[in-house]
């Protein structure tokens, strides 16, 4: 088990290496209220957790940003384009992978906590999976080329995640 999801891990990270050249390294991709929470959660669940509450907010403000909504002063989200959120959310979701393959290499392996956040990483991209696609359709009409191709490389990700988490909790990793 720990071997697949090692291997899970280390492709979904191995296919967003070309990807991460066109990143934005000097900019981070969490604010500083979310860097704190995480860094106050050490427990695999809640700190997975806490990082896909970031990377829904950053779906779910492009899509709003998409269809003409001003942000809010003070809004967590305020200063950012939607070019930058979907970096975010793709920057987040490798850290959901790194966090994972790390709790799997502590001995003894939270088993309890790794497969709460895998439930909870397969759930959040089943509801995140569909918003991109309405992302997508709306860079489309819009005719986004670079939000196209980020919203491509969310996808990906997103679809891998979603596909290594159900593998892992439907048994194929009888570890976890």
């Amino acid at each position: 088990m720990r071997n697949v999801v090692l291997a899970f891990i280390a492709g979904i990270l191995i296919a967003g290496a070309v990807s991460a050249a066109f990143c934005y390294p000097d900019r981070e991709s969490l604010t500083d209220t979310e860097i704190d929470a995480i860094k106050k959660n050490q427990a695999i669940a809640p700190r997975v957790k806490l990082f896909l509450r970031a990377a829904s907010l950053r779906l779910t403000s492009t899509e709003a940003r998409l269809a003409g909504q001003v942000t809010e002063p003070g809004d967590p989200m305020e200063y950012r384009t939607p070019e930058d959120m979907l970096d975010d959310y793709y920057r987040i979701l490798n850290s959901v992978m790194l966090n994972l393959e790390d709790a799997t290499q502590n001995f003894p392996p939270d088993r309890d906590g790794i497969r709460k956040a895998l439930k909870h990483l397969r759930d959040i991209m089943k509801k995140s999976i569909p918003k991109l696609e309405i992302l997508e359709k709306m860079a489309t009409e819009k005719q986004e080329t670079e939000l196209i191709r980020l919203i491509s490389r969310a996808a990906d990700i997103s679809n891998g995640a979603l596909e290594g988490a159900e593998e892992a909790l439907e048994g194929k990793f009888s570890e976890y």
